[in-house]
């Protein structure tokens, strides 16, 4: 359907609700003036990230308007994913709208409303979950956490004036508010259904960079075109739509419809305020899903859908300005002299505070089995705790080895921000974003606190391992003008960064490991020990289920199809290469009298709760299965 509507069909509908306009009274005009709204929706965020959708008639919804909006409705707490919060005992959910952010329709392009044979929508009201009276959704930790920072800020710049001056600020007095603006970048996949992906030919294209920034053909220029014009209908106010790094060069058929796509795509937007943010990113992903579909392609937002090429990231950007009384933007992050500093206190602080506390926001960003996919050696991944600043003041880096960037341009002050490149489309952006601010507030308060000078911050910043600093750790270094994969080898990095973790166990460990850094996050009762433990449990939860059920099952299915296929004109080579490829496969599945196979034994590990055990025997597991793929690889091509 969507294909058939025109655009002046489509300025028809309406697509959001902005936060000025939602007393019932003016909901309810809207919705009596487009009955294509069918449907009602309260989107509450669960600690992982999944958005709750119920379809309540708009009949429904107009008849008790008041007490929607106010109250909500309630829920089985069994549905969402608050672990040891909403039990089995003690479920029940209330789902209660948020009144200060846009409220969004999404149109099902696949169903028309019969009187206006316009496509059905449903009005999409973010909320929170409410349990026993607390808010504990992802979109509650991010409003406190939004909130504790620009209280925080605004004490910190009033008693330590000093640094207002170095941002260009003359009185404390002149600060109406503090503003959080964020922003992500969206990448995914995109192929035609059934295609099976050629890893060798995406890996040698990749190598080629035949698709980065190249034109758009077919469908998928069609559905890129589409999904951007809609997104400026919602709002949120696209900047671009590009190929990424991956993909092969589809066929085009005798009918001029695409064949054989497999293409990795990205789509940009402008920055709202912070959790707005957050909110804007949902409504795209789910858009871009359904554009695509329309024009019979898959979609996926999988970190690491195909193994060998490019994943997908989306970089997370944070900034932190102060409106003044006079309506001046002043950008708090940048010093008053862009040509003589790389970043004010307050930036300098906010860096080092997510360097420094970053085996506490890991788990919140690396917290699935997919995500560490992504995170390896190569492929540009961000895994090493460092940053860059850049060669020389006047030259910013562009170093994509890194995990978080300083962005700044000479000519815009307004543009210093950071960018964080470990997230991926699946992450929990409520949450990441919550996580960054508190942290950032941490070195900030040191900053401030300690009367730091830019220079200061930026000698701690560029201290060598070994160098006692007042914030940051003595074994550690936390800048790199360098490839950190290619200046240092894997023992340097570990040893100057950080060991990256290797599975879900062992980063979320780290919530119980660094129990001193944990007061980052809880500061002002923000993310709270229950909170906490809820999403380490939640994720640790997915990581088993996912293992047990799913990963072990598909690496049974890569064993199965490396079968023995040399029968005649059989070399030296085939036989020893067989034999090698044999003997791994027994080791990885077949049980003896006396012996398990691998996966028999983290099936075990992991009905005797030895996560542990479970996270060393994954780590084997996934060494042993790309040496098996390799190995056949080599074995098939040495035959007829």
């Amino acid at each position: 359907m969507l294909k058939e509507l025109k655009k002046d069909t489509l300025s028809k509908l309406v697509y959001f609700i902005p936060k000025d306009k939602h007393s019932a009274k003016e909901v309810k005009e809207i919705l009596e003036n487009h009955p294509e709204i069918e449907f009602v929706s309260l989107v509450g965020i669960d600690l992982r990230g999944n958005d709750t959708d119920e379809k309540i008639p708009s009949s429904v919804f107009l008849e008790d308007i008041d007490k929607f909006i106010k109250t909500g409705i309630q829920t089985d707490g069994s549905s969402v994913v608050l672990d040891n919060i909403a039990t089995l005992n003690d479920a029940k959910v209330e789902i209660i709208p948020d009144r200060d952010v846009d409220w969004f329709v999404d149109y099902n392009f696949q169903n028309s409303d019969d009187k206006t044979l316009l496509p059905v929508g449903t009005l999409r009201i973010p909320s929170f979950l409410v349990h026993n009276g607390k808010k504990v959704c992802s979109r509650s930790i991010l409003r406190k956490s939004i909130d504790n920072f620009k209280k925080e800020m605004l004490k910190l710049v009033c008693k330590n004036s000093y640094v207002l001056n170095s941002v260009g600020i003359e009185n404390s007095n002149e600060i109406k508010e503090i503003l959080l603006t964020s922003a992500t970048e969206l990448e995914f996949w995109v192929n035609t259904p059934e295609d099976k992906a050629d890893e060798e030919k995406l890996s040698t294209s990749q190598n080629l960079k035949e698709q980065y920034w190249k034109r758009t053909q077919g469908t998928v220029r069609t559905a890129l075109e589409k999904s951007i014009y809609l997104m400026e209908k919602y709002g949120v106010n696209p900047e671009m739509g590009h190929k990424e790094v991956g993909g092969i060069t589809s066929a085009i058929n005798s009918r001029g419809k695409s064949n054989h796509v497999m293409e990795q795509l990205e789509i940009d937007w402008k920055y709202s305020d912070a959790i707005q943010a957050a909110d804007n990113e949902l409504i795209i992903r789910n858009l871009v899903n359904d554009v695509f579909k329309n024009y019979g392609l898959e979609v996926t937002f999988a970190a690491k859908p195909i193994e060998g090429v490019a994943g997908s990231g989306e970089h997370t950007h944070l900034g932190v300005a102060a409106k003044l009384h006079n309506g001046k933007i002043v950008n708090l992050f940048s010093p008053s002299d862009m040509t003589a500093e790389y970043a004010s206190p307050i930036g300098f602080g906010a860096l080092m505070g997510i360097l420094k506390n970053y085996e506490l926001l890991n788990p919140f960003v690396t917290s699935s089995n997919d995500a560490l996919n992504r995170l390896k050696p190569g492929f540009e991944a961000p895994i090493c705790i460092v940053s860059s600043l850049g060669k020389s003041v006047d030259v910013p880096s562009r170093n994509r080895s890194i995990l978080v960037g300083l962005i700044r341009d000479l000519e815009n002050p307004m543009s210093t921000r950071f960018e964080l490149r470990a997230p991926n489309p699946m992450s929990n952006t409520y949450i990441i974003i919550a996580a960054s601010y508190q942290v950032m507030l941490d070195g900030i308060k040191y900053a401030l606190e300690n009367n730091k000078t830019s220079k200061e911050l930026e000698n701690e910043f560029s201290k060598k391992s070994g160098e006692i600093a007042g914030y940051l750790e003595t074994h550690r270094e936390y800048r790199s003008e360098e490839d950190v994969f290619e200046f240092y080898t894997e023992e340097e990095r570990n040893n100057l960064f950080g060991i990256p973790p290797k599975t879900v166990w062992e980063n979320a460990k780290n919530l119980e490991i660094h129990e001193e850094k944990k007061k980052a996050l809880t500061y002002n009762n923000v993310f709270t020990e229950e909170t906490i433990n809820s999403f380490k449990e939640s994720i640790i939860n997915q990581w088993l289920n996912e293992l047990k059920d799913r990963i072990i099952c598909d690496n049974m299915e890569i064993v199965r199809s490396c079968k023995k296929a040399h029968f005649e004109d059989v070399t030296d080579l085939d036989i020893v290469n067989w034999q090698k490829i044999h003997t791994l496969r027994c080791y990885l599945m077949k049980d003896k009298t006396d012996e398990k196979s691998l996966f028999t034994r983290i099936r075990d590990a992991i009905d005797n709760q030895n996560y542990d055990l479970v996270s060393t025997l994954q780590v084997e597991m996934n060494e042993k299965i790309k040496l098996l793929k390799d190995l056949y690889i080599a074995y098939k091509k040495n035959l007829f």
